[in-house]
């Protein structure tokens, strides 16, 4: 048997709520404190300026000491509530130019096989709290683009299947979305984990997909977290493999950084 370190991040574009500043050796601090074996991460740039112009998934490789990484996109531009921006096509944003924003993977382990699902934004706005000083404001946000990116990974014994995703902050749609990345799945190696933002609170990923629910406790806001959104899933791994979870509220993002130590 065999330990692992699964976890899920939303970077928020790797902004701190306590400035609005992006550091990247905050992100990088951020990356190293989760220490994840594989690790996927939810509201990433690549060659944005506000966010200094990194390319975030490969900072986050680089702090992690892993080999394998992959940024898929989402949207070309900077995403938010003006027009300059447009969904994307690109399976791996490392063949794109400009700026882009999307979801990333990283592993330590050999990734052998990637896979790309992409969904339609809802087609109209919702009002959200955005992260904000001296205190958060509520804004009419258009729906994004959205894209599970999931890889094969050769583990130390044998083959499981890591899948993430940022799911649409619309209700039913971001629900529709998890079932449908469940059945997109159905034919990855078990065990397979399935981790990120999915806008949907608690039990209800589990529920929607009949996988196992590792993690279950609150992990935003990241200043006093009180809902939980970040989710650590799995099919073909009982609950009682968990040997640990993590939930840290780190230098960056409104969100909280979840790690889960499971025996394998």
């Amino acid at each position: 048997m065999a330990i692992l370190r699964l976890g899920t991040f939303n970077l928020l574009h790797g902004m701190s709520v306590a400035d609005q500043r992006v550091d990247p050796a905050q992100l990088r601090a951020a990356a190293e404190e989760l220490a994840a074996d594989v690790l996927g991460l939810q509201e990433v740039d690549r060659s944005q300026e506000r966010s200094g112009g990194v390319d975030q998934t490969a900072l986050v490789a680089e702090a992690m000491g892993a080999g394998h990484h992959r940024f898929v996109p989402a949207v070309h531009g900077t995403p938010g509530l003006g027009e300059g921006w447009h969904p994307s096509a690109a399976d791996d944003g490392r063949h794109t130019d400009g700026p882009t924003y999307g979801v990333g993977l990283v592993s330590r382990l050999p990734v052998a096989h990637w896979r790309v699902r992409r969904f339609e934004p809802a087609p109209f706005r919702l009002p959200l709290m955005i992260p904000a000083q001296p205190r958060p404001r509520v804004m009419w946000i258009p729906d994004e683009p959205r894209v599970a990116l999931a890889a094969v990974v050769q583990g130390p014994s044998g083959p499981f299947s890591v899948v993430t995703a940022h799911l649409s902050f619309v209700p039913g749609y971001n629900g529709r979305q998890l079932r449908q990345i469940a059945r997109w799945a159905a034919d990855l190696p078990r065990p397979l984990f399935l981790l990120g933002d999915f806008n949907l609170p608690g039990g209800l990923p589990a529920r929607l997909t009949g996988y196992t629910r590792l993690v279950a406790t609150a992990t935003y806001p990241s200043w006093k977290p009180s809902i939980q959104l970040d989710h650590v899933l799995a099919d073909g791994l009982a609950a009682d493999r968990v040997r640990r979870v993590h939930v840290r509220t780190l230098a960056v993002s409104d969100h909280c950084g979840v790690a889960v130590d499971v025996e394998v």
